[in-house]
């Protein structure tokens, strides 16, 4: 009797071990886009001057699609503060396989502008992920391309780097 229990304690014992080791294995790291930057030269004769108007940081209106066309997204930070980053994610809407582009803007509050697009394929779960600072008010800003071509602003607010629903 006590050899039974011996070799089923061992056999369990094993099983937990295996288990164990297949749940310990490190996730597959996540690719994150990185945006690219191009450098131009560029020659002038003499220097010129060109007025500029800085970009404005309170968030405007948004419009809304047409509901043929029309698309959910998600913004939100991911609350790390090592590499905080503003995660912008398509959640559906009729018009995923219509629109042919979104577009993407985060105005940083230190200042720095970055921008990026998803392109058709669209689907459910489709991320951009832009850098973001860790406090909370990094503006982003999202577009849809209509098949018209038309520049539809769909989203235009602050970002907290970190909520605590």
């Amino acid at each position: 009797m006590n050899r039974i229990l011996t070799i089923t304690f061992t056999l369990m014992l094993c099983i937990v071990f295996a288990l164990a080791a297949g749940c310990s294995q490190p996730a597959a790291p996540v690719a994150t886009p990185v945006p690219t930057t191009i450098q131009t030269t560029e020659t002038t004769i003499a220097p010129t001057t060109v007025a500029t108007t800085p970009a404005s940081v309170t968030p405007g209106p948004t419009q809304t699609l047409p509901e043929i066309w029309s698309i959910e997204v998600q913004v939100a930070g991911n609350g790390e503060a090592i590499n905080p980053q503003l995660i912008t994610t398509l959640r559906g809407g009729k018009g995923m396989n219509v629109v042919p582009e979104i577009d993407v803007r985060v105005t940083r509050s230190d200042g720095v502008v970055e921008t990026d697009k998803m392109v058709q394929p669209l689907f459910v779960g489709k991320t951009i992920s832009l850098a973001g600072t860790t406090s909370n008010n990094d503006r982003v800003e999202v577009w849809a391309i209509t098949p018209n071509g038309d520049k539809v602003k769909i989203f235009d607010n602050y970002v907290s780097f970190r909520s605590y629903n």
